[in-house]
């Protein structure tokens, strides 16, 4: 479970109904009886149940005075759901690692789209790919409108692509060499049985734990932001592909123009008025002052943990891929009409 302990399932089903489970891992529990009425609360499951009911069924028959450490209802919940829907872990896939060329703003958004699709049928093994950008942009969410959203004069003045994702969430500002970007392509049977919420903390869990290896304690933040005390550190933004993928995109600030930022972005000064605060550097502490350490360490380090996680070989993106973004780029993710799908 992200921040905390294993947790495994293991279960008997006949007739779609859970005959025997025991639940096993490295959490903490008082007392010891309290494993066998959370098994004796399993058992009889229908398959089908939901993980909040599931959970409700392991919480009632705990009572008072059950400890549970780096572990709770809704995590066993959770463990029963992804073993009942055939989850795949970490460990069952073979990634690969591409840490691309600088592209353009468009460009990124329709790679993005065409390697999410080729993971969904198989013609790519699930991917970690680090993002270079070719100019400064902005990235809105799939449904915030564009006026709402970005000052287009302040864009003009500095230089700033404005582009939209695929994906939902909230705006990010990036420039070249002052942000890492990076997207995991996974199969949907990797967060198989987890909520949404719950599956960005699930792919969040090993750049939060690689930050807390450079030295930065950082945290998960529901839904989907990564902080630290010092401040915001990254923003997740997801899509789920009918094919059976899932596109997982992060956007870590490394040394942010703040000022810069807030002539583009109208709702970034709303969100520091909200707040009652004046200079966005006290929401945004880039990477850069947490760690002391240049962009291309960071990126080096954060990708290291991954491998030694996981486990990694390079790739690359071949060329009929890149045909196949530019002639999205032509139709979709370049036009004015995707651009202002929400005006």
């Amino acid at each position: 479970m992200p921040g905390g302990k294993l947790v495994v399932a293991d279960l008997d089903v006949v007739d779609e109904v859970v005959r025997r489970a025991q639940i096993s891992g490295d959490f903490f529990l008082e007392p010891d009886d309290a494993l066998e009425r959370i098994n004796g609360a399993l058992a009889g499951l229908p398959i089908a149940l939901p993980v909040a009911q599931i959970a409700a069924r392991v919480r009632a028959v705990l009572g008072d005075g059950v400890e549970m450490i780096g572990f709770s209802p809704e995590a066993v919940a959770v463990a029963v759901r992804r073993a009942l829907t055939g989850a795949t872990g970490w460990r069952d896939h073979a990634w690969e690692f591409v840490h691309d060329v600088p592209r353009a703003p468009a460009l990124q958004m329709a790679l993005d789209e065409v390697l999410a699709e080729q993971v969904g049928s198989g013609e790519r093994p699930p991917t970690l790919r680090i993002w270079e950008w070719a100019s400064n942009a902005v990235i809105i969410g799939s449904f915030q409108s564009l006026a709402n959203e970005v000052d287009l004069d302040g864009a003009a003045k500095h230089d700033v692509t404005v582009v939209r994702r695929i994906s939902g969430g909230g705006a990010m500002f990036v420039e070249p060499g002052n942000t890492i970007t990076y997207s995991l392509y996974v199969p949907e049977s990797l967060v198989s049985g987890l909520s949404f919420v719950e599956s960005y903390a699930f792919l969040d869990d090993w750049v939060v734990g690689a930050l807390n290896d450079l030295g930065i304690a950082a945290t998960y933040q529901p839904i989907n932001d990564i902080t630290s005390p010092a401040g915001k550190i990254a923003g997740a933004a997801q899509k789920r592909f009918a094919g059976g993928a899932v596109l997982h995109h992060v956007t870590m600030a490394y040394d942010m123009d703040a000022s810069k930022m807030l002539e583009v972005l109208r709702i970034g000064r709303e969100k520091l008025s909200d707040k009652g605060t004046t200079s966005a550097n006290k929401r945004v502490d880039p990477l850069r002052s947490q760690t002391g350490l240049e962009r291309a360490a960071v990126i080096e380090r954060l990708v290291g943990s991954f491998a030694g996680r996981y486990g990694l070989s390079e790739s690359t993106i071949d060329e009929e891929t890149l045909d196949e973004a530019g002639r999205r780029v032509a139709s979709k993710f370049g036009t004015q009409e995707w651009l202002t799908r929400v005006p």
